[in-house]
């Protein structure tokens, strides 16, 4: 239950004053659900109204607060003129401008006669110094009233400014005063203030300083952000060490006639990374490890061997993929090199006919499938494992920690390993898999070539699609990807399929396929084996094929519009080549005039091909929110937290956490306690039922 304190700061923002329905829905839209969500909208930006000149002294185009006495009304020739109001001090004249004005309150508001203190942005027009709709218009006995330095907060479509400071004010009204969970010593050395104060400074700032992700306040707030997501975690990996798990020992002869067929051996980094996994599945309690590999760094090998150590015991295996494709792909790889050690394996995605889905339902109950592949239909009901040992989720960043869960529930004690081919940055990877041992793949298998990467304007589109001509008639086979153009399937789809009629007028139809995430499984298998068999050259794409696809005989990758692609999913299109005997190239194709930042991005391409650095490179340039694009799920978001700024808070975090719960392993004491209420106020309530289950 969550701590009844809190209770003011979950309710909706409707429940505060002067929220009504039509705004309730505009605030949740900028900032979230709940009050506390207004809590954690920070100001961007201040509006400093400090500046009090005369009228002949201000400023055009800055905001100035002027003591003026209201000289006349000038209502409008028509309804398309504006209002005016003519008011003076002594050194010249002002005319306040309303549009669309409700005159009965402007009469009230500026009486003739009167004085007034007026604030806002100020205009010359027509040698008039003009202010249009001043900010506040305020009586000389409420001058205390007009806030002299202002927050300014994100807003949404049909959100004024001044409408999201109001509800922020009438939010931090609710902020309680809570028992302090961190560390008094820590406190005190890093001049820290209370939680409730710091959630009031940061809303309130005095000077430009205060917006800084570096001041006091807001640093305060960054880590006990950090601190939930590293407390969750840690609460999480505990439960699961608590709850037991199975010592699996094999002889290892499975791996060995697996390998044998495989045809390479394996580098360094494979056999340092498989030593690690074989440990962990030996020891009497659960694997939580992740996987971490570069494109084409041998991760599917690895984990197939891990596999074959489950299996060789009697037990079962899992491996779950994001996407149909992948889960065919892997199958494909996997199944004739199982059928070879006379092993059973079988596909499960979401297009089995009823019978074909029955018999492989029964083969894993029974036991008689030792390896099942396939989608997220793997942890759906229905599916009943005999005796699941390990599961492997590939790209662990598309799945979230629940679903995980969900896999591992399948079985008893079940080990997991989670892989990802996106390289991610040490700070991040604390975040998302805090819960998870490492091992990292830095090596290439033998046979992968370098790429050549080459930056080049859309105007040299022509030359480049002469050079494809040439390169088809000499066998070679091409990925072109089209640029994302925003967060939707339907219309990055239409930008492919324009490039596809495009390529198809100069190439023929019969050796330009389409794919992309519009089509069902079905038609994009088709198109994938007709490139595959290489009765299609080019293969015009949306990010579909960003992941795990791989066609060793692809060996050109353009990738259009690159200056609108984060570093690592530029990284993961190029290596989908590379992969064959023949020399390969990828050609970046963007539009002028680049921003610094896409330039910089595109230079980093062209430089390395190192995916830990270009990960690295890409949190700098684009900051954790992005850096796995906005629609995966597994990453949680930071609301308070830069994880580039914050670097060094995050490892603290983590430290702190595991410290706390070698002391407190229930979080019972007094700190403990204040801690249940911080895992609460940020919604890891999911950890606190770990607690109380264990």
């Amino acid at each position: 239950m969550r701590p009844e304190i809190l209770f003011p700061l979950f309710d909706a923002p409707l429940s505060l004053p002067g929220i009504g329905r039509r705004l309730a829905p505009l605030i949740e839209h900028a900032a979230g659900p709940h009050i506390v969500d207004l809590l954690w909208h920070l100001p961007i930006n201040l509006i400093d109204r400090s500046a009090r000149p005369k009228v002949s002294e201000a400023v055009e185009g800055a905001i100035a607060t002027i003591q003026v006495t209201v000289d006349r009304h000038i209502p409008a020739a028509t309804k398309r003129l504006p209002y005016k109001v003519r008011c003076f001090d002594e050194t010249g004249f002002l005319t306040l401008v309303f549009f669309h004005p409700h005159v009965d309150y402007l009469k009230r508001a500026l009486p003739e006669g009167e004085v007034r203190l007026v604030s806002g942005h100020t205009a010359l027009y027509q040698d008039e110094i003009q202010m249009t709709h001043p900010d506040y218009i305020v009586p000389l006995g409420e001058a205390d009233n007009l806030p002299l330095i202002e927050a300014v907060y994100r807003v949404t479509a049909g959100l004024t400014p001044k409408t999201m400071s109001q509800a922020v004010a009438r939010a931090l009204s609710h902020v309680p005063d809570l028992e302090e969970w961190q560390d008094t010593a820590l406190l005190q050395q890093r001049g820290w203030p209370s939680w409730s104060q710091a959630v009031l400074k940061a809303h309130k700032p005095e000077g430009r300083e205060d917006l800084s992700s570096l001041s006091p306040a807001r640093i305060r707030l960054a880590y006990d952000e950090l601190l939930s997501n590293q407390l969750a975690l840690a609460l999480m990996r505990a439960y699961l060490r608590k709850t037991g798990g199975r010592s699996i020992k094999a002889s290892g002869a499975l791996a060995k006639t697996i390998l044998s067929h495989v045809g390479y051996q394996l580098t360094g980094a494979q056999e340092r990374a498989l030593n690690d996994i074989t440990k962990d599945m030996e020891a009497p309690t659960r694997m939580m490890r992740l996987l971490q590999g570069d494109v084409g760094s041998g991760k599917t090998v690895v984990a197939l061997l891990a596999l074959c150590h489950a299996l060789e015991t009697g037990a079962q295996g899992a491996f779950m993929a994001p996407t149909e494709i992948l889960a065919r792909q892997h199958f494909a790889f996997i199944e004739p090199l199982a059928e070879k050690a006379g092993l059973k394996v079988a596909l499960l995605t979401g297009r089995h006919k009823a019978a074909e889905r029955r018999d492989i339902l029964e083969g894993v109950a029974s036991g008689a499938i030792q390896l099942l592949i396939g989608t997220h239909a793997l942890f759906q009901e229905g599916v009943t494992f005999q005796d699941l040992a390990l599961a492997v989720v590939d790209e662990q960043h598309r799945f979230g920690v629940h679903q995980r869960l969900r896999l591992q529930g399948k079985g008893g004690a079940t080990d997991i390993l989670v892989m990802t081919a996106t390289p991610i940055p040490r700070t991040l990877t604390l975040t998302a898999y805090g819960d998870l041992d490492v091992s990292r793949l830095d090596e290439k298998p033998p046979g992968r070539r370098p790429i050549t990467t080459r930056v080049m304007p859309l105007e040299r589109l022509g030359q480049i699609i002469d050079h494809l001509g040439q390169a088809i008639q000499e066998d070679h086979r091409v990925f072109w990807v089209c640029p994302l153009v925003e967060e939707s399937d339907v219309v990055d789809a239409t930008a492919a399929e324009d490039r596809y009629a495009h390529l198809q007028e100069i190439f023929s139809a019969s050796v330009v396929g389409l794919i992309h995430g519009r089509m069902s499984s079905a038609e994009k298998d088709a198109v994938m084996a007709d490139f595959q068999s290489g009765k299609l050259k080019i293969l015009v794409a949306t990010t579909v094929i960003e992941v795990g696809v791989d066609v060793p005989e692809a060996n050109i990758m353009v990738i259009e519009g690159a200056e609108r692609f984060g570093l690592a999913q530029l990284h993961q299109l190029r290596g989908r080549v590379g992969r064959g005997a023949r020399e390969s190239s990828c050609v970046l194709l963007y539009k002028a005039p680049l921003s610094e930042t896409a330039r910089a991005r595109l230079t980093m391409m062209r430089e390395t091909e190192d995916g830990f650095r270009i990960a690295e490179e890409d949190l700098k340039l684009r900051g954790a929110g992005e850096l796995l694009g906005t629609k995966q799920s597994g990453l949680p978001v930071f609301r308070l937290a830069d994880l580039q700024t914050h670097s060094d808070l995050m490892a603290m975090a983590r430290d702190d956490a595991m410290l706390i719960l070698s002391k407190d392993p229930e979080l019972l004491s007094p700190r403990g306690q204040a801690l249940r209420t911080l895992l609460y106020l940020f919604e890891r309530e999911e950890a606190v039922r770990y607690l109380r289950a264990g």
